[in-house]
């Protein structure tokens, strides 16, 4: 994970995402940066964590960059915590990429490029954040985001511009990447390199001490390893669902209203014909004629459309006068005058001349108020029903704007508050075997994830049926418990880690062993270790990724990095032990010319070559503005960010 962040912008994934993420960035942290002048700690809001030509970088922003980057990294791990996100090295990446942001944008305008009002106001129109209910930009939506994130159109509209600018600078790194054919040919042969070789595990099990540690071993072991034992934040959630049960209104259609009704919709119940018609256009009369005789002599319309090089669609009309974007009203009239069966005379249509079969005549004979009255009752009773729902949920979004509480607006509508608690923000119960959830609660989680205690919130979980109000009662942050809750996994842990001391000197003795000339097999077993823990590797990098798609062990991916005839020895990942990986030979495929493979492989390297470029450039822009970091203000923000202080 760490490598992830480390090397994102030097990945085979091309200088696309590096723009477009750079873009996002910007995005990102606008959306969550905060004005004003918070202090974090002992360290202040408008402090600078860095100098970048003549622009400075608060710790505000890096503030808001990070928290940004922590809700991207929790849309794949909903359970990251932000020391876990420190870990994994995401601080110090996004530091490194708000820092590249500032460096490009202003060595952009140093030399004439810009970002005009007309190309953010683009951007701006195209955020979801930011667009109504019926999809459209609204600029009443537009202020109320803003003012929940707390920043202003002008801090928005810079840093949309700087990710522009960016874009602009770093495009033409894409030119100049083909890579040659004869060093693509190389790097393709690598893909059917095989590789023999054996791993051996060394388990920490088989060395771990079986005597109970003591409060104070125990106690050093957990604050050297606190971070292993963070628990993920909980949250307990209240909920009070409610629909049609919930509803006292009389929903019942009068006998005024089902006839007003009906004679509303007349024309629905009056008599109906229904033509069904397979068609195609032509584009000239001669061969629209042509091709009904054709059809008329015996030539099926879809053999006759497929020898001419037309597609065939189905339509259907329901009476004479109905127009459509494909129709017209002499199609509609030659359909309803022609047998079924039958193709029609050609029409003229703004398409051209249509072509066109009658398949199916059906007609529906006119109905009284008495044969359809249940069904515009139920049709007026349906929408009473939706309207006082709409009603009722109007009334209790009310109270809840007002500040009520969850309990009370419970009490006022006769709803049942029913309380979930330990939830965890991957949708899990927290302390069970990963049990999920209820149904009824799922559709709140990621919502209640990102509410404040005590402050309740309305919801429509089925459109126009069903509401929930609900709101989170108790939030227990991320944090390493007490000792004493965890105090048997700690133990555990540390006798792993006390047998993995072990199992190191023995992976180490096997080692020797190996390149003293001794054969895996001997060497482990003169070391006393299971030989059943060897494992024989006979595979290409093809092979190998096929199997494991593309979640390769890390031993295996050391084996297949290493040097002929070499011996390793490698840390389980998960502290279980320790590895010695023994590599006997190597093999090299010989790809073809006209292998696929080959312009697979021209495609990803200069994928890569050109975000080395790009990496390249971003760097000898931050030397040609100057950026001075101040690392005692990055280490300060590190600390408040991780609850170091």
């Amino acid at each position: 994970m760490i490598s992830l962040f480390r090397n994102f912008f030097q990945s085979k994934i091309g200088l696309p995402i590096f723009i477009g993420f750079l873009i996002i960035v910007a995005l990102a942290f606008a959306a969550s940066d905060i004005s004003g002048s918070a202090t974090f700690g002992g360290l202040s809001g408008d402090d600078k964590i860095a100098a970048v030509g003549g622009d400075t970088i608060s710790a505000n922003e890096a503030n808001g960059a990070v928290n940004s980057a922590l809700d991207r990294a929790r849309q794949q791990n909903p359970t990251i915590t932000m020391p876990q996100f420190i870990e994994q090295g995401g601080y110090a990446s996004e530091i490194d990429v708000l820092i590249d942001r500032y460096a490009l944008g202003f060595f952009a305008r140093d030399i004439g490029l810009r970002a005009g009002d007309n190309l953010v106001n683009s951007e701006i129109l195209q955020i979801p954040a930011f667009r109504n209910l019926t999809g459209e930009f609204d600029s009443e939506t537009y202020q109320a985001a803003l003012r929940r994130q707390g920043i202003t159109d002008s801090i928005l509209r810079k840093d949309i511009a700087d990710g522009l600018l960016a874009q602009q600078i770093l495009r033409p790194a894409l030119g100049a990447s083909t890579l040659p054919k004869a060093a693509a040919k190389h790097y393709a042969s690598l893909v059917l390199e095989r590789r023999k070789g054996q791993v051996g595990l060394i388990s920490a099990l088989a060395y771990a001490p079986e005597e109970e540690p003591n409060n104070e071993v125990l106690g050093s072991f957990y604050s050297s390893n606190r971070e292993d034992f963070i628990l993920p934040e909980r949250r307990t959630l209240r909920f009070a669902a409610f629909g049609a049960d919930k509803v006292t209104a009389n929903l019942e259609a009068s006998d005024a209203e089902i006839a007003a009704r009906f004679k509303q919709d007349a024309e629905q119940y009056d008599a109906q014909e229904r033509r069904s018609f397979s068609s195609f256009v032509v584009p000239t009369e001669e061969a629209a004629k042509a091709l009904t005789a054709r059809i008329r002599s015996g030539t099926s319309l879809e053999a006759a459309a497929a020898e001419a090089g037309f597609n065939v669609s189905t339509s259907e009309l329901r009476d004479q006068e109905q127009t459509g974007t494909a129709t017209s009203f002499a199609i509609a009239e030659k359909v309803f005058s022609t047998p079924r069966g039958t193709v029609i005379d050609p029409a003229r249509s703004a398409l051209g001349w249509y072509v066109a079969r009658v398949d199916q005549i059906e007609n529906t004979p006119a109905r009284t108020l008495g044969e359809v009255r249940s069904q515009i009752a139920e049709q007026i009773r349906g929408e009473k029903l939706a309207a006082a729902l709409i009603d009722l949920s109007s009334r209790i979004e009310e109270q809840v704007d007002t500040g009520t509480s969850l309990t009370d607006v419970a009490e006022e509508f006769g709803l049942e508050v029913i309380t979930a608690s330990n939830i965890t923000a991957n949708g899990t119960v927290f302390g069970t075997q990963g049990q999920s959830v209820s149904q009824a609660v799922r559709p709140l989680v990621d919502t209640a994830f990102q509410m404040e205690e005590g402050n309740p919130q309305l919801a429509e979980v089925v459109l126009g049926a069903q509401f929930v109000v609900f709101d989170v009662s108790e939030i227990t942050e991320s944090a390493a418990p007490p000792l004493a809750e965890v105090k048997q996994e700690v133990a555990v842990a540390w006798r792993l880690a006390e047998g993995g001391k072990k199992a190191r000197k023995v992976a180490d003795k096997v080692q020797k062993a190996i390149e003293g000339g001794a054969s895996i097999r001997d060497a482990m077993s003169d070391a006393g270790v299971d030989l059943r823990q060897i494992q024989n590797i006979d595979l290409t990098r093809e092979e190998l990724l096929q199997q494991s798609q593309g979640r390769v062990p890390s031993a295996v991916v050391l084996l297949f990095s290493m040097a002929q005839g070499s011996t390793k020895v490698l840390e389980d990942q998960n502290g279980l032990g320790w590895f010695v990986v023994n590599l006997d030979e190597i093999s090299v495929g010989e790809v073809e010319d006209d292998n696929p493979l080959l312009e697979q492989t021209r495609q990803q390297i200069g994928n890569a070559i050109a975000n080395e470029y790009a990496s390249q450039l971003s760097r000898s822009v931050r030397e040609e503005v100057g950026v001075e970091r101040n690392e005692e203000a990055i280490e300060a923000l590190r600390r408040n960010l991780a609850g170091e202080s």
